[in-house]
């Protein structure tokens, strides 16, 4: 097993990333210095995104991890550096995940036993790192063979204006016929970087039903990660996302065919707004054995201002020849049109461009399962674009 110190040192010996690697091209980050961050520092509880009854909640802020509730019969507990699945799907290969790997103290355990299914979700609320400061944090889920539940991860911030560290791993293992509900909501402060890199493995005729919201953050990476490993395995990813100021997102994804008659749903949007720049960076890799595979991508970019600027970057790599593969990526202004058409009939600029983002984002907010988690990812979006 490899030790902190080891990591720490594989960590320092990696370089920053810059942008003569391919896949941080249009990510600069120049200016950043991940040692310059007090490490694991905490912040205030934020205001929690969703108003919803759960069967778990965690909540990690200045008092360290705090279980408030947890469900009978499964470990929804602190994360134990000695659990025996840790890093068996993220470990330490890259400049991020080798700091996260050397340097967390705050993770949680979610291991739901076989057959076990839970009417209502785990939530787990995570504060912003203060100012100045760095939160390495780290989660595990297992769902044993036909479990199902739904897991709410919520990053926020209580000071829009915290100039902290935030590195994320997070780790999913679906194991065969079970059924996960994922929702990664991302909140963080304006002046705040945040790298995680997500990964799931779904197994035979298991399902992941996966949703990424990005709202907060000043710059950074996220990867998302699919692989479908057993036979029949089933991945839908669902992500909107709003930027505005001088926000940067960027989301590097993976949907990793390796068994036959895997399906994978890919569906991302984003809007922006003033200065905002996005990157989606999306690969679809068919393994030979995987054949029968149906897989789709898509990411559309909706621009709300002259000086927003997308990037869409779609990809495929199949080694196999009965397969049914395709993606779609649109860059494109508010059609002004519509914008005219909705002001001519008495509403406001403001109005009129909070109508046309409801529509915009519609048909990925139908994708989502969870009610609760719907209404606030629509109510989210629409309240950046400011009141007239």
């Amino acid at each position: 097993m490899v030790t902190r110190p080891e990591l720490l040192e594989r960590y320092r010996g990696l370089p920053l990333p810059n942008t003569t690697e391919e896949s941080w091209r249009f990510t600069d980050l120049k200016g950043f210095d991940p040692d310059s961050f007090a490490v694991n520092g905490l912040g205030a509880t934020a205001p929690a995104m969703l108003d919803i009854d759960v069967a778990g909640l965690a909540v990690v802020d200045e008092r360290g991890i705090t279980i408030e509730r947890a469900p009978e019969g499964i470990r929804f507990e602190p994360l134990d550096e000695d659990e025996p699945r840790l890093g068996e799907l993220v470990g330490a290969d890259d400049k991020f995940s080798a700091h996260n790997a050397a340097s967390w103290e705050h993770g949680l355990l979610v291991h739901v036993p076989k057959g076990v299914v839970l009417e209502q979700p785990l939530y787990v609320r995570i504060a912003n790192p203060p100012d100045g400061g760095a939160l390495f944090w780290r989660l595990l889920v297992i769902a044993e063979p036909g479990s199902r539940f739904s897991l709410i991860e919520d990053f926020a911030s209580s000071d829009p204006d915290a100039a902290g560290y935030s590195n994320a791993v997070v780790e999913l293992f679906v194991e065969q016929e079970a059924k996960v509900e994922y929702v990664s909501l991302q909140n963080l402060a304006r002046e705040t970087w945040h790298f995680a890199s997500h990964k799931a493995r779904v197994g035979r005729d298991a399902e992941l039903d996966w949703v990424a919201a990005g709202f907060g953050s000043k710059k950074g990476k996220v990867r998302i990660e699919n692989d479908l490993a057993g036979q029949g395995a089933t991945s839908r990813v669902t992500g909107a996302y709003f930027a505005d100021g001088d926000q940067h997102l960027d989301y590097d994804t993976l949907q990793e065919h390796i068994a036959p008659n895997t399906t994978s749903d890919f569906a991302f949007k984003g809007a922006l707004r003033d200065q905002a720049t996005a990157v989606w960076r999306g690969m679809i890799r068919v393994e030979p054995d995987a054949q029968k595979t149906n897989a789709y991508q898509e990411n559309r970019n909706l621009l709300l201002s002259p000086k927003a600027h997308a990037d869409s970057i779609p990809g495929l790599e199949i080694e196999a020849n009965d397969v049914r593969c395709t993606h779609g990526a649109t860059i494109s202004q508010v059609d002004r049109e519509q914008l005219f058409y909705a002001m001519a009939r008495g509403l406001t600029q403001a109005d009129a461009e909070r109508l046309i983002l409801r529509g915009f984002f519609q048909d990925v907010l139908d994708r989502i399962e969870l009610e609760p988690v719907r209404e606030a990812l629509g109510e989210a979006l629409e309240a950046r674009i400011p009141q007239s």
